[in-house]
């Protein structure tokens, strides 16, 4: 009988894809690699290798707080990645997971490293066909992602795309309260396409609990507008 030291053994990591919405864009944050040449890329995600008897969210958390500084988000595993060339280094098989948050949260962890980035999304397939996304720098031009990241970011792009209209996925994207123009920008930032405000905020209304609260934004560029809150049962 075989026994599991007679095989060798790939390595096992996780990748956190941290997405926000800004200015009716999505953005994904990024790392800073010192090590382009070899792995591709002069980007990626914040990731963490499993240690040896402890679990995978251990290294999840790991590469959440120490890489990127993020507390408790909302994760979502996506997918699961094991070609054995996607990693230049060696035979690295990772679990991605995905992660939303409000934008000003992630812009504050980009602040706070300078190894960081919020990188606007760009894809350029319809609707939830899915393949490889880019990410944008400063300058308007893509970013080298190291490894199969620009896959994996589509992927990402594709599980929005999908769960946006049936599920209270949106919602983590925006703070404890917000307008309805915040969400229909989410929707459309996923959806890569504008949305008619009466139909949206028609089948918003009646998918999702939400209770008006009675005061109105502060600061904003357009007319205020009513802040709303989520049933806190709802689950995303």
């Amino acid at each position: 009988m075989s026994r599991f030291a007679d095989f060798p053994n790939p390595t096992l990591a996780v990748d956190i894809v941290a997405l926000s919405v800004a200015d009716t864009r999505l953005h994904c944050l990024l790392l800073r690699r010192d090590d382009a040449a070899l792995v591709g890329g002069d980007w990626a995600f914040p990731g963490a290798v499993v240690h040896h008897g402890k679990p995978v969210e251990e290294a999840v958390a790991r590469a959440a707080q120490i890489k990127a500084g993020l507390g408790a988000l909302h994760l979502e595993q996506l997918a699961t990645y094991g070609d054995p060339a996607r990693d230049p280094r060696g035979h690295v098989v990772s679990v991605a997971w995905m992660a939303i948050a409000p934008h000003a949260l992630l812009l504050d962890k980009v602040t706070a490293n300078p190894d960081l980035c919020l990188a606007p999304v760009i894809v350029d397939w319809p609707g939830e066909t899915g393949g490889p996304a880019q990410a944008l720098g400063a300058d308007g031009q893509p970013l080298r992602l190291a490894f199969d990241h620009a896959a994996i970011l589509g992927d990402a792009v594709k599980r929005l795309r999908g769960k946006i209209d049936y599920s209270p996925i949106g919602f983590g994207f925006v703070p404890p309260r917000f307008t309805l123009r915040a969400v229909q920008e989410v929707h459309e930032a996923i959806l890569g396409r504008p949305l008619t405000k009466p139909a949206f905020r028609r089948k918003l209304l009646d998918r999702h609990p939400l209770h008006p609260t009675g005061t109105l934004e502060t600061g904003g560029a357009f007319r205020p507008a009513e802040l709303y809150e989520r049933d806190p049962a709802q689950e995303m």
